[in-house]
């Protein structure tokens, strides 16, 4: 590898004081190469402007010392979030489409087919004319677009006609192929035209990073057989992990679930077991993230007699505290994501070394990599009995289990972050 460090661009939307696992990734790996001598320069969106489900000032502190600009967008999400909610940020999609009313349908089909690749396209001019003027002062050698929203990378193929340097581009989820584009109404011309420009994207970088690979990079090595592709997991932060000290509580079993949740997930099977248990013991369940009040209302009515807590948006730390207090952790898949992504969230999980309970595939990348825990399963919805296996198992132990993973470490953030500066000097 080469002593000398250079610039390196960044243009994520996300940054904080945005929250929600989707902006840690380069956050992290921002704040860890800027510990590796690199000098990192991160283009985003002004905040006030910005069409962010969720806050979180905390994370400003990690990236303090951090160069940032930020532009301003147009984009039509916050009027959307406002007609739908009142609020500007209360019904920003995340993790599903809700397609059940008309003007659901009506404002699924405008996005799907208008806002090709996704409704925040409107930040791309802004983004380009900063960019532009970051290569021209300081020579930068390396640039990083990271999506969704995927019309970041649009900002990365117009600098490249502009501009020689070496372009990564980093899917956080997939493009195309992201689950939810099933529910936007996309006609074939709409469809025809989203494949064309992240086939073009895919063919231009010099190099393309993803969370996984399997299923995902033979898609994508078809788009661009020469292409370098590269897996980088999310990560999880093992000074935070190493700086919390929490613990499951006695007299009642804490199970903690933290997160998005939606229809578009499997829980019913871990309520039904939740039922049939709730009236021979003490049952704690608590959410955190983004839970929906209808959503929340239903967990509660079918659950009675267990307790459960609807702590809304926590604080990165406060979360990992919360996680860590758990005698189990839950996670549910979202349908249709099960061969293209593995969250964040189940990096974070596993590093607490709580127990984890996922509905979704056990053959998926998330699947296999959960397997390698000593008390961690991934269960299909209809096996119901194995789900009430894992939880009863867990109940009658005397003591909370430990849930152990080999080479955790290289899992870390910081681990990540070297091999990512390997790569970059690799094209």
């Amino acid at each position: 590898m080469k002593t000398t460090k250079p610039k390196i661009l960044i243009l994520t939307y996300y940054w904080p004081p945005s929250g929600g696992s989707g902006v840690q990734r380069w956050m992290y790996f921002a704040k860890h190469l800027k510990q590796l001598g690199w000098e990192p320069i991160v283009i985003t969106v002004d905040e006030s402007q910005a069409s962010y489900p969720v806050l979180d000032s905390s994370l400003l502190k990690e990236v303090d010392e951090i160069e940032v600009i930020r532009t301003s967008t147009r984009e039509p999400l916050g009027w959307y979030s406002r007609l739908v909610s009142g609020t500007k940020r209360g019904a920003i999609p995340q993790g599903e489409v809700k397609t059940k009313s008309l003007f659901g349908k009506i404002a699924a089909y405008i996005r799907g087919n208008y806002f090709i690749p996704d409704a925040r396209k409107g930040w791309v001019s802004f983004a380009f004319k900063a960019a532009k003027k970051q290569i021209q002062q300081h020579h930068i050698q390396y640039v990083i677009t990271t999506g969704p929203p995927h019309s970041t990378h649009l900002v990365g193929l117009q600098l490249k006609q502009h501009f020689d340097f070496k372009w990564w581009v980093d899917f956080r989820d997939p493009w195309t192929e992201l689950f939810y584009n099933a529910s936007l109404y996309r006609t074939s011309k709409a469809i025809a035209k989203d494949k064309a420009l992240e086939k073009t994207v895919v063919q231009k970088a010099n190099g393309v990073i993803t969370t996984v690979g399997g299923a995902l990079h033979e898609q994508l090595k078809a788009l661009a057989p020469k292409q370098n592709f590269v897996v980088l997991p999310n990560g999880y932060d093992a000074d935070l992990i190493a700086s919390i000290k929490s613990a499951p509580p006695k007299g009642v079993f804490h199970i903690v679930y933290t997160g998005l949740l939606t229809e578009n997930q499997d829980y019913e099977s871990v309520l039904k077991a939740l039922s049939k248990f709730q009236k021979h013991y003490p049952i704690q369940l608590s959410l955190a993230g983004q839970i929906a009040p209808e959503l929340f209302l239903k967990i509660q009515k079918a659950l009675p007699q267990v307790t459960v807590v609807n702590k809304g948006y926590l604080p990165h730390k406060e979360a990992i505290q919360l996680m860590k207090s758990a005698h189990l952790l839950l996670n549910f898949i979202f349908r249709g994501a099960q061969k293209h992504m593995v969250s964040g969230k189940l990096l974070e999980y596993i590093a607490t070394e709580v127990p984890i309970l996922s509905i979704g595939d056990p053959d998926s990348e998330a699947g296999q990599f959960l397997m390698q825990g000593s008390c961690a399963w991934m269960v299909t919805p209809e096996n119901q009995s194995f789900v009430e296996a894992c939880i009863i198992r867990l109940i009658e132990e005397k003591t909370p289990v430990k849930n152990t993973f080999l080479n955790k470490t290289k899992w870390s953030r910081a681990s990540l972050t070297k091999k990512l500066a390997e790569h970059l000097f690799s094209v």
